[in-house]
């Protein structure tokens, strides 16, 4: 299928893997594989597509080579008390073990001239997957490591418990080709005004009229 294409940049682990079946192992099937992510300069909205073995932020944003500048600066958004800031100085983050799930957005300030990458290394989430997104703003992202339209191919709901429509909007940030700051992408009486497409790694803004549930079960053999 189209979504099973667009999976992550590459799996790992398959020479220990075949090592194992040599061998009469027992070994673990998990899909373990890479996702490298680019921060731009300035402001920019990432998530962490893969489940690592430590989803704190010390630990993913250990991959940069030459390191984190100094000044940068990650934001989790909370619907009720808004941001909460975790800046990186003096080589060192502010609160180190602070997480980043799959499924979540944070805004993040690159306080560097240039790009810097962030190598995200861990399991592709599988199984029933579960997202749960607040009445209101939320900074979510795809838990399944892939690009796709968000409802067409990354299952994001269109309709609520009752199988009625919903309202509602995403906001991505900085898209390219489009005007700088957000873009909105309004889902209205059935209908979008344009369907998202989220690249592996990205996250957004969505506003919702009613808490949601952004289910799907996912597998890397489907």
């Amino acid at each position: 299928m189209r979504t099973k294409a667009l999976v992550l940049s590459a799996l790992l682990g398959i020479a220990s893997i075949s090592a194992a079946l040599a061998a009469g192992e027992v070994y673990s099937v998990n899909a373990v594989g890479y996702v490298n992510v680019s921060v731009p300069s300035g402001f920019s909205i990432i998530a962490n597509p893969l489940n690592a073995a430590t989803n704190t932020v010390a630990a993913l944003f250990g991959s940069v080579t030459g390191g984190v500048p100094d000044g940068t600066t990650i934001y989790k958004f909370d619907p009720i008390t808004g941001y909460s800031g975790n800046d990186f100085s003096f080589g060192e983050w502010a609160k180190p073990n602070d997480t980043l799930l799959p499924g979540e957005g944070v805004f993040i300030l690159n306080s560097g001239q240039t790009a810097f990458t962030v190598t995200f290394v861990g399991e592709v989430p599988q199984g029933p997957l579960t997202n749960s997104m607040p009445l209101g703003f939320s900074l979510r992202s795809s838990i399944v490591p892939q690009s796709g339209k968000l409802a067409t191919d990354l299952g994001f709901p269109l309709k609520d418990a009752a199988n009625n429509d919903i309202d509602f909007t995403i906001y991505r940030y900085n898209v390219p080709g489009k005007a700088a700051g957000y873009t909105g992408y309004a889902y209205e009486f059935g209908a979008w005004s344009e369907e998202p497409v989220p690249a592996v790694g990205e996250g957004f803004f969505v506003q919702l009229p009613v808490a949601t549930q952004w289910v799907r079960t996912f597998s890397v053999n489907q």
